[in-house]
């Protein structure tokens, strides 16, 4: 029997995966990195970091499974979106690497939009440009770190530097590409439209491929390092969002994704590019050659209760730990001890800026409406709840654009705690189901490889053969009738408080 690796390249760490020919699980295994703040509202790693994860996982699950290296037939790619990797003319970083949550380029994002014209940047990428995005970081380095800025060769995405040292290739696949603000959407390559304008060489950047293609094989030096086999075909792979969907079953008109991880995204697919008229969401290539999706992007859903968890929990760490239990298990079944509602404590999520619906780097964390009464309790549940009201804020934009949702899948983190699917459920009015595997991006991938190496004839049929609904969650219609109150209330706030957001941005430097 042939078996299959998919490796996810994430924020806080490295996951392995294999699988086999029917597309079940065989063993997984996961290292963690460190995430680097130098400055207020940045965000960085050292990518050397994602390349020891990534070996000492794929060494772990080669281990656990007893599989030979001979039997694995392909490896997938997925990764944290939108980081700058930037090599010099030695394929040495030069800097940390820059990443997807790091907020520290508004000016550059008006340069580039003034640069480029936003009429024909939309045309050619489908998006405005964001902080979050590749093309402005580029510029922040040409604009700030000038004699960095000189020595660099090559630019890649998280993932894509994986690929290059187990591949030696320069390549990255349509659905990572698109969320570099340089990628022709619609087209499916690189603008030429766009770099010229903003004066970037093409040279810079990675070949395109699409998702399921063979992009490389593996080195002799990558053999070694991960103790897999030398010619190893290297596919692809996607961005952890397409990735996602893909692990999720997303490859057809109708299902729907709703992921809480360090982000939260809905993500649905569709089989032409269609944008948001306010531009309020993501359109991006599909890791499903020839499709699309779009999706709506919060950027502290699981975020947020990881805050909560790390400076209000530490007696709920203890526990946890005494009873050898998830902390979030031990924070959650607090949670339920409060009203829906929170008796009216309701929080914003905007702990690093924001994206959907609001495209504001300087958005804060808000509670509102804190008062004696209130204990941990209430606070855990309306993180809970704040999160699914900006997860609502997605699901509100994407079928107002005529986008079909006939079934949600609910995953990442967040998925696994069966309070906050209910709330997600009663805030959006939407059942939510799970399915039978929980590995998400990895999967993806893996599913991917085995498309790119022949075991499957297309990611569709890949899907079916691995991937089932197992539970779906109702919403409770008095908990609607509720949230839909709340919800007015939590779509105020924002408005109310956009001019004090930047104000206290001029405040922190």
């Amino acid at each position: 029997m042939g078996y299959l690796i998919g490796v996810d390249v994430g924020t806080t760490g490295s996951k392995a995966l294999l699988i086999d020919e029917a597309g079940a699980l065989v063993a997984s295994a996961s290292h963690d990195h460190t995430l680097l703040t130098p400055k207020p509202n940045w965000a960085e790693q050292d990518p050397a970091e994602w390349w020891a994860a990534t070996t000492a996982s794929i060494r772990e699950v080669m281990a656990e499974s007893g599989v030979s290296a001979s039997e694995v037939q392909g490896l997938g790619l997925s990764g944290q979106m939108h980081g700058s990797v930037f090599l010099d003319e030695r394929n040495d970083v030069i800097r940390p690497a820059i990443l997807w949550c790091d907020q520290r380029t508004g000016e550059q994002c008006d340069w580039i939009t003034e640069a480029v014209g936003e009429e024909l940047l939309v045309a050619e990428t489908a998006n405005p440009v964001l902080t979050g995005f590749q093309a402005p970081k580029i510029i922040w380095l040409r604009q700030n770190e000038p004699a960095n800025y000189d020595k660099v060769r090559k630019i890649l995405l998280p993932k894509d530097y994986v690929r290059f040292l187990l591949t030696g290739e320069y390549a990255t696949e349509v659905s990572d590409a698109s969320g570099t603000s340089l990628l022709n959407v619609e087209k499916r390559q690189w603008s030429d439209a766009v770099l010229e304008r903003i004066d970037l060489s093409k040279e810079m950047l990675p070949t395109v491929y699409e998702s399921p293609e063979v992009s490389g094989k593996l080195t002799v030096q990558a053999a070694e390092a991960t103790g897999l086999a030398e010619g190893t075909p290297v596919v692809g792979g996607g961005g952890d969002q397409a990735a996602g969907a893909v692990g999720n079953g997303i490859v057809r008109p109708g299902i729907v994704s709703s992921t809480t991880g360090t982000s939260g995204v809905v993500f649905a697919h569709l089989e032409t590019p269609a944008v948001d008229e306010q531009l309020r969401t993501h359109t991006f290539c599909h890791a499903v050659p020839g499709k699309w999706h779009v999706m709506g992007v919060m950027l502290s859903a699981g975020g947020s209760l990881r805050w909560v968890r790390d400076v209000l929990c530490a007696p709920e760490r203890e526990i946890a730990a005494a009873l050898d239990k998830d902390p979030y298990e031990i924070m959650t079944a607090e949670a339920a001890q409060a009203p829906v509602g929170s008796e009216g404590l309701v929080f914003l999520p905007y702990l690093t800026g924001e994206r959907t619906p609001y495209a504001d780097p300087n958005a804060k964390g808000v509670f509102v409406g804190l008062t004696l009464r209130h204990t941990k309790q209430h606070i855990i549940r309306s993180v809970l709840e704040g999160v699914a009201f900006g997860l609502r804020d997605s699901f509100e934009i994407i079928q107002g654009m005529g986008v079909e949702i006939g079934q949600i899948r609910a995953s990442g983190g967040g998925a696994r705690s069966p309070l906050w699917r209910q709330i997600q459920a009663d805030v959006t009015g939407l059942a939510h189901s799970t399915i039978n595997m929980e590995e998400g991006p990895a999967l993806g991938v893996a599913l991917l490889a085995g498309v790119g190496t022949g075991v499957w004839s297309s990611v569709e049929e890949a899907c079916d053969a691995a991937i089932r609904v197992v539970d779906t969650c109702e919403p409770v219609p008095d908990n609607v009738e509720v949230y839909a109150k709340y919800y007015t209330i939590y779509r105020a706030l924002y408005a109310s408080l956009e001019k004090q957001f930047d104000e206290i941005a001029e405040l922190v430097v």
